[in-house]
């Protein structure tokens, strides 16, 4: 988690999911980016950081190839606790409202 919100205080852009494996390898962990346990770790970050209440941290990781989430992100913004609906809520606003929550921290 302290890597994602250090990303968020930066206002990163380019955090893909290959980054973020290899920051957490840097740190003693071996996990891959295009395994199931990066997308627990980052479901587990989005409830820890936020409890449903403020913006999912993990918004701001994206894939490269397409520049937004995977697929499992929307699973987790459509599910408890976030409830996030696509009638009024977008991957963009929300990775918005994660990089105004850091800058104000």
């Amino acid at each position: 988690m302290k890597i994602l919100q250090r990303w968020a205080r930066e206002g990163r852009t380019d955090g893909w999911y290959k980054s973020l494996s290899e920051a957490l390898k840097a740190e003693g962990h071996r996990v891959h980016h295009r395994g199931s346990i990066i997308s627990h770790l980052l479901a587990d970050a989005c409830r820890r950081d936020s409890q449903g209440h403020q913006p999912m941290l993990s918004a701001i990781v994206i894939l490269k190839a397409t520049g937004r989430p995977a697929g499992q992100f929307f699973e987790l913004a459509s599910g408890d606790p976030f409830h996030r609906t696509a009638a009024d809520w977008t991957w963009e606003q929300e990775r918005a409202r994660v990089f105004a929550r850091y800058r104000e921290d």
